[in-house]
This record gives C-alpha cells, structure tokens and sequence, in this order.
C-alpha cells in the first residue's frame, strides 16, 4: 500500500501530532515500506502453529501460594529511612 503527502498529513491530524510539510515525503515512503511488509507477514501460511509467549520451550517456577505474616516486622522496618509506631513513615504529599 503507497501512502502520498496528503494521506500522511491527515493521519498525522488524526493523531494529534504535527508534522512539518518537509517530514511528510520521507515520512510517507518509510510508513508505505513498513505497510508492504506487513502485507507480507500477511502471506506467511500459519495454519497449526500454536502461539507462544518465548521461543523457549520451559514452565515457569511455581511456588505454594501459603499465607504469612511477611516476616519480622522489625528487621523490615529497619530498610525505612524514618518509621513511627510500627509503621513507615512517609512525608504529607496532599495539602
């Protein structure tokens, strides 16, 4: 599919994105390219390829899904920089 100057520029108004009229021409030529290649990834025969999330065959690791406390409250209170009562301490950010 050719994409023109105009074409580009009501796509590109479309989109909210301003466009020189120096950028339309190279602009145009590199969307037609990318548009005549997907056109071919369109001829690619695909029938009984299952999809797949890597190109690597492997599970992911899975652990019991157990409910904890989350550990030792004090040892993890010891990574905040400033802490009250028991909690984090973080500073006001609504006025």
């Amino acid at each position: 599919m050719a994409l023109d100057k105009a074409i580009v520029a009501r796509i590109a108004t479309l989109a909210r994105i301003k466009v020189p009229e120096s950028e339309l021409e190279p602009l145009a030529r590199e969307l037609s390219q990318i548009l005549t290649w997907i056109e071919q990834l369109n001829e690619v025969d695909i029938a009984g390829i299952e999809p797949m999330a890597s190109v690597a065959a492997m599970t992911l690791p899975m652990r019991e899904d157990v409910v904890a406390d989350g550990g030792d409250r004090d040892a993890i209170l010891k990574n905040a920089p400033q802490t009250a009562r028991g909690f984090f301490l973080v500073p006001k950010v609504v006025e």
